[in-house]
């Protein structure tokens, strides 16, 4: 039996996810913020600054690629769990980093650990949820990694205050030591998990058997898109506000990602508008909303700014989970977690590349450099969703809606 919306192991589930994509993001994005701080400490410039990010999303990025023949022989949750709470110790011992270079390795390893939760948990509800109620439950998935990735940079940024950025980096560890243990008790096992013998020659032909579909492919350029431009405007954004006129403290930058509170309700209520609706419309409703959003960072107010941030997460996460909810509808049910791992690969593929990217822009032009990419990114993005729309042809409306 699948599980379905409103029962007892549908809120279990949604919960523990919710939990996992809380620590996994904010591990993922907790030194997003610290990145002035790191130009301090090891004289490193901005666009190096910005493989402190850059380093986990890639390293994330690979070891997806194979995630999801392990979990295909290992198993969901036990996996997950794991992982995660090793990404967590990790975190500890990020804080008592003796070098950049210690930092960037440490942070490779801890992408490689953060790699599995994501990967698994598109796979385990494509797996576990009814149909009807994917959507709305990958939403609120997808919400706790936008309150995950919030809360991580308000911590850090507090704490830094008070304290300095290595206190921080150590306190948000064990917080997530906290989550992960909350993770394991409470996700049900997985009922319709089908264990497969690992082979390493079947890594690859299953990889590439999800890109043949252009749909598919539409679907993996439109996470690069998403990805890198969210992550290179908050990436730069604390160096914008950071300086004058503005000069906002750390605690100040880490408020403001109570912006990501827009997204916690739009991948919830887009992804739930997409079951009923049909996820194109949907979607290009959240490309518009991001677009103006982008636009309005461009305002020398400080409140235009903050609006215009809220927009943009608000048109971005919205996005991001019809599009993740997609990929496991389109699919083939054998490669469901290929096809997730690859269009993840190329979500952070677009973090890593776009953000650190984004520096050289930024440096070379400033805040108009990083506005300019992301309104490049915008459009593409635009032709990809009429890709998307068209190609109900020959399958009927349904075709839309899943």
């Amino acid at each position: 039996m699948y599980i379905q919306q409103g029962s007892r192991d549908f809120w279990r589930a949604s919960m523990a996810l919710f939990a996992g994509g809380f620590s996994n993001f904010a591990l993922l994005y907790c030194m997003q913020p610290l990145m002035p701080e790191l130009t301090r400490t090891f004289q490193a410039a901005p666009a190096a600054a910005s493989l402190s990010v850059s380093a986990a999303t890639v390293s994330m990025a690979v070891a997806m690629l194979f995630v999801g023949a392990l979990s295909d022989n290992w198993g969901r949750k036990t996996f997950m769990a794991l992982t995660l709470l090793a990404a967590s110790v990790l975190c500890v011992l990020i804080a008592f980093s003796p070098s950049f270079s210690f930092l960037l390795a440490a942070r490779v390893a801890q992408g490689m650990m953060l790699a599995v939760l994501p990967a698994i948990a598109m796979t385990y509800l494509a797996e576990e949820f009814e149909r009807a109620s994917l959507g709305y439950a990958m939403g609120l998935y997808i919400s706790g990694t936008t309150i995950g990735g919030m809360a991580g940079r308000i911590v850090v940024g507090f704490l830094t205050d008070w304290f300095d950025w290595r206190v921080a980096v150590a306190a948000l560890g064990f917080l997530n030591v906290a989550a992960a243990v909350a993770f394991w008790l409470m996700l049900p096992a997985s009922r319709h998990f089908v264990r497969r013998p690992l082979e390493v020659g079947n890594v690859l032909p299953p990889l590439l058997s999800q890109c043949r579909d252009r749909r598919l492919l539409s679907l993996y350029a439109l996470g690069f898109l998403l990805m890198g431009g969210f992550v290179t405007l908050f990436n730069y954004i604390g160096y914008e506000l950071t300086a004058p006129p503005y000069n906002l403290s750390q605690s100040m930058l880490g408020i403001l990602y109570l912006v990501y509170l827009t997204g916690t309700f739009s991948s919830a209520w887009m992804g739930r508008l997409s079951d009923r609706m049909g996820r194109s419309g949907v979607f290009a409703v959240s490309l518009a909303v991001t677009a103006g959003g982008t636009l309005l960072t461009l305002s020398g107010g400080l409140w235009l700014k903050i609006t215009g941030l809220a927009l943009f997460a608000f048109g971005f996460f919205g996005g991001h989970s019809i599009a993740s909810s997609w990929v496991g509808l389109i699919a083939s049910p054998q490669a469901r977690a290929q096809a997730s791992a690859l269009y993840l690969f190329f979500y952070y593929v677009g973090s890593s590349v776009s953000g650190t990217g984004g520096g050289f822009l930024y440096s070379a032009f400033g805040w108009a450099g990083i506005i300019a990419m992301i309104a490049c990114y915008l459009v593409i993005a635009a032709g990809l969703c009429a890709v998307l729309y068209r190609s109900r042809d020959g399958e009927g409306r349904a075709t839309e809606k899943i």
